[in-house]
């Protein structure tokens, strides 16, 4: 269970190999016995994390995961459950493909979809009731500021994201009152191995800004955190702009 200085002793992370996952999880690592679950497709860079997080003290368990395959999910969180409580569920996995081919090739259209919007849900559904029978525990959101308003420039990944963000928001006020928390967590441009090669955005941040909010957000029981901080009036600022005035923003 999460303690009075809002540390978790078990997490969940699904999405293992995440930049800004593995980033957060470090930052827990002054805690003594951490218990880390780190969920990914099974890999030397999954291994590699594994490795790392044990140098640095903690107790880690590699599991298989496959975000599009649904069907395998609920089997997967009742294994990671069942050697004991998860304190906190990270989802912290997503795809971001070449924009103008990813509204123009079926596959990747729909391949999008599934794993930025499909896998979260089913996911979430499945926390939600496993973190309820135990009556505690945090499911922390991986979004994006991009689905805030979705542009014309990634409106596959933003779509995506904006029905995530929903979902999750959502979720956190399903579950009011169970014990069970929500952070919903709205990244911008965030330098990692998913962004590499692509132009850094205004406002840009490393994985470890982003690691210091969900660490602070979950601490504080936090429903919503944007990061950086700047991201949220910029962002409430564009939501409001006419779409033809919007339309010739270079965005």
């Amino acid at each position: 269970m999460i303690n009075s200085l809002g540390e978790p002793q078990s997490v969940l992370v699904l999405g293992g190999t995440s930049d800004i996952a593995l980033a957060t999880v470090r930052s827990w690592a002054s805690i003594e016995g951490l218990r880390v679950l780190l969920a990914a497709r099974p890999t030397a860079r999954r291994s590699a994390a594994a490795a790392q997080l044990r140098e640095l003290g903690m107790d880690v368990q590699e599991l298989d995961f496959e975000a599009e395959q649904s069907e395998s999910h609920p089997a997967l969180v009742r294994d990671a459950f069942a050697e004991g409580d998860v304190d906190v569920a990270l989802l912290a996995f997503g795809l971001l493909d070449p924009e103008e081919r990813a509204w123009q090739e079926h596959d990747l259209a729909v391949r999008n979809a599934q794993v930025n919007y499909v896998a979260p849900v089913s996911l979430g559904v499945c926390l939600a009731e496993a973190m309820r029978a135990q009556g505690h525990g945090v499911v922390v959101a991986l979004s994006s500021v991009a689905g805030e308003r979705v542009r014309r420039s990634n409106f596959v990944y933003g779509s995506s994201k904006a029905g995530m963000d929903g979902f999750f928001l959502g979720l956190g006020e399903a579950l009011r009152g169970t014990g069970v928390h929500v952070l919903v967590v709205r990244p911008g441009f965030v330098r990692t191995k998913m962004t590499e090669g692509r132009d850094a955005a205004p406002l840009a941040v490393d994985a470890d800004d982003v690691a210091a909010a969900i660490v602070d957000g979950v601490a504080r029981r936090k429903s919503l955190v944007w990061v950086p901080k700047a991201m949220r009036p910029v962002m409430s600022g564009l939501r409001h702009v006419p779409r033809p005035l919007f339309r010739k923003l270079p965005l």
